[in-house]
Order: structure tokens, then C-alpha cells, then sequence
């Protein structure tokens, strides 16, 4: 396991992965699936205007979190493909995120008969962003009690065998950092991160907050 310093956590990570896609843009953000498309769609970034990017809340007026008002200042389309933002955006050239509970999200991925078993979880998780990830699963960006960076977590959803939600990353910081190779958290599962000493705080802080101390849930427990 590696010590955690500055660098693994926040704006500082959300930096290097920038990094990273700024010197391969047109690099998929999936190996595995083509259909996420390029980070930058033909190689350009699509910042949110500054003057949009300060008057940007999460819905009920929550501020975004350190990563995620970093990445916007960098790019939008990344997130925009993932439906992050309303179908209009305004004459003033402002901007709505337009987040879903989960169980509508995992009614969109995986149709209404797998879906409809995440729709207890949907008012425990009524804010939520779907992220590219996964093949059978999903990973979702669940808006909440942030940890000690100031992150929301990331979910994986998964419908192998026993439907199931598990704590994949610690906040948006980490999860764009790990899809764009910065860093590699090791170990197995879903959850390996929280077995990562950079990470592992910021899980059980997630686990507590959202999960009942727990890393998954699955649907016998709903």
C-alpha cells in the first residue's frame, strides 16, 4: 500500500489526471468499450465559462465539490455525454446539473426488471450522476454528506447474480484519476480502494455516512 500525500486527494489528483488527458485527448476513456467515446471529443475541451462555473450549485444550493469544480473548469463534454446537464441551458449561457435518483438511473442501464430492485434505494440515494464504467455494472456519482475532501462517492452498480450497490471510489477526484491510469488502486472488488492507505479513510467515512458502515449492499437487504 502506498502513504497518502496531498498529490492522491482532491484538486491536486483532478490535476494530474488533466494532465494525462490533455497529452492523449483522443485516448478512450474506455478500453474495454469504445461506445464512452474519447475523453475529448476531437481532442478539444469544452470548459464551462468562468462566470457559469461560479454561479454552479449542486441542487438545493450544495457547493460542488473540489474536484468536480475543477474538472468543469477544464471540460464539460466528458460529463455531458453522461447527461450531467440539462437538454437547456439558457439563453444567459448558464448552467443546470440535472441529477436523477438512482433507481431512475438503473432503470435507464438496465431496463425496468433489474432496475425497478434499486428503486428502494432512491430516496437514500435521490441525487445521483451516471459516470462511463463497467460493462455489466454501472458507476454512479452519489451527491451527499461529502468526506473530509469535500468528495461525494462513487458507486458500483451491479446486477450479476444479487443486485448490488458497493463503494467503489471515495469521490470524483479518484475515480478520474484511476479511469485515466494516474494512479492504480490495488487489490480486488469494487471496493479495493478502501484496502489503499491513500484512500481508506475517505471510505469508511463514505460507508458510515451512506452505507451503515458497510462497503455494499445488496438487494435481500432492501
Amino acid at each position: 500500500m502506498t502513504s497518502s500525500t496531498s498529490a492522491d486527494h482532491g484538486v491536486a489528483l483532478t490535476e494530474r489526471a488533466i494532465s494525462s488527458v490533455e497529452a492523449d485527448p483522443l485516448r478512450l476513456v474506455l478500453d474495454h468499450n469504445r461506445f464512452a467515446g474519447p475523453w475529448l471529443v476531437e481532442g478539444r475541451a469544452r470548459p464551462v465559462p468562468t462566470a457559469a462555473l461560479a454561479s454552479l450549485t449542486l441542487p438545493g444550493g450544495r457547493a460542488l465539490s473540489p474536484s468536480l469544480r475543477r474538472w468543469l473548469a477544464f471540460d464539460s463534454g466528458f460529463l455531458r455525454r453522461s447527461g450531467w446537464f440539462g437538454p437547456a441551458d439558457g439563453a444567459d449561457g448558464g448552467l443546470v446539473l440535472t441529477p436523477r435518483p438512482l433507481g431512475e438511473i438503473a432503470r435507464a442501464e438496465f431496463g425496468d426488471g433489474w432496475g425497478q430492485t434499486f428503486d428502494p434505494l432512491s430516496e437514500r440515494f435521490a441525487e445521483c450522476f451516471l459516470l462511463p464504467g463497467g460493462s455489466d455494472s454501472r458507476r454512479v456519482l452519489a451527491v451527499g454528506e461529502p468526506d473530509g475532501c469535500g468528495e461525494h462517492p462513487v458507486l458500483a452498480l451491479d446486477i450479476d447474480d444479487l443486485p448490488c450497490i458497493e463503494l467503489m471510489y471515495p469521490g470524483l477526484d479518484v475515480y478520474l484519476a484511476d479511469t485515466a491510469g494516474v494512479i492504480t488502486v490495488t487489490g480486488e472488488g469494487y471496493s479495493a480502494a478502501a484496502g489503499d492507505a491513500r484512500y481508506a479513510a475517505r471510505m469508511r467515512a463514505h460507508a458510515r455516512n451512506h452505507l451503515a458502515g458497510e462497503l455494499s449492499e445488496d438487494f435481500t437487504r432492501w
